[in-house]
């Protein structure tokens, strides 16, 4: 029996012919995950069609999921949900509990028959590369979270333009795509400025800063903060072995430099906000908590995921800055 049929004269386009086909093959029992799809030439020739026509409802088939193309054998069936409309590549630099944020925001953000594939980089340029390369044109979308990785756009340019989002940071590279992004050097600013009263009770500010893994534009817009207030400061990469002195306000842009440093504040018995200040990066639901409450600068991960959900089901081509705030809390 064949799998694909044809009406010449109807007001629906072939390929979208090939395409329900294909799903009414899968809904009744004809065609299984594993299955092999008939050959591109096969469908073609029995049809009296293009190529193109039929690569073409492959390629909608391919990039919903619904199928996957193996060079030198042909198409297979990988998924019986033939209700997902849309498949999206997500590419992150890593997870954390904002990161998470973020995700559950833009998956309730998309609704339903979407399906979002998360993938990480860990700050790897090799592994960037080949998750693209090797994902590249299986997708209906494809946002990617580009970090402080260099060359990045070598290989984002292999994709369809109008399919690429790009995530939290702002190569100027990348800047033809729309995306949804902070602005770091103004961020760390603005948002010091905001504690600027309570800053100037202590000595010197320490940032806390590792340049392969942070945005430059945090150390860009530290900098310019204690220049433009006279405010003595250091930049420090590690925690090691480093002894605490009182006045110092610490700026801490990952969580576990934050729970080594609340625990040398004990180890020496320190007073927080006392003797040690500290501004963490990043809000999270337990930094409320810790230590009676951490002062964050933090972008509002929540709103990014459901405004990068619009972005896609409304087919917007903007650049999005997300707001950014300070939450002063004990510890400063």
């Amino acid at each position: 029996m064949e799998i694909v049929t044809i009406k010449e004269k109807s007001s629906i386009p072939k390929y979208k012919q090939i395409v329900a086909s294909i799903e009414d093959a899968i809904v009744n029992g004809t065609l299984k995950k594993g299955d092999k799809l008939p050959s591109l030439n096969s469908i073609k020739n029995q049809n009296s069609l293009s190529r193109d026509t039929v690569l073409t409802a492959f390629n909608e088939l391919k990039t919903r999921g619904i199928v996957q193309s193996i060079v030198g054998k042909g198409y297979y069936v990988i998924s019986e949900d033939i209700d997902v409309n849309q498949k999206i590549f997500l590419l992150f630099d890593e997870f954390n509990s904002f990161k998470e944020d973020l995700y559950n925001s833009f998956i309730t953000g998309m609704g339903d028959n979407v399906r979002v594939d998360i993938f990480f980089h860990h700050f790897n340029l090799d592994v960037f590369n080949k998750l693209i390369n090797d994902n590249a044109g299986n997708y209906s979308y494809y946002v990617i979270m580009p970090a402080n990785l260099i060359g990045t756009e070598n290989v984002v340019h292999r994709l369809p333009n109008d399919k690429v989002y790009i995530l939290d940071q702002m190569p100027l590279e990348l800047m033809e795509y729309p995306s949804i992004h902070q602005n770091f050097k103004k961020n760390i600013y603005e948002g010091l400025h905001a504690g600027l009263n309570q800053i100037k009770k202590y000595q010197k500010a320490v940032l806390l800063y590792q340049e392969e893994r942070q945005p430059k534009g945090i150390l860009d817009g530290f900098h310019l903060f204690c220049s433009h207030n006279g405010i003595q400061n250091e930049v420090i990469d590690t925690l090691n072995d480093r002894e605490l002195s009182k006045g110092e306000l610490y700026i801490l842009l990952d969580d576990k430099n934050l729970i080594r440093i609340i625990k040398r504040i004990r180890e020496q018995r320190l007073v927080l906000a006392k003797d040690i200040g500290i501004i963490s990066y990043n809000d999270t639901l337990l930094k409320e908590i810790v230590e009676g409450g951490i002062t964050t600068i933090s972008t509002n991960f929540n709103l990014m995921g459901t405004r990068l959900a619009q972005m896609i089901l409304n087919n917007e081509f903007v650049n999005v800055e997300n707001p950014n705030s300070l939450i002063l809390r004990k510890s400063l």
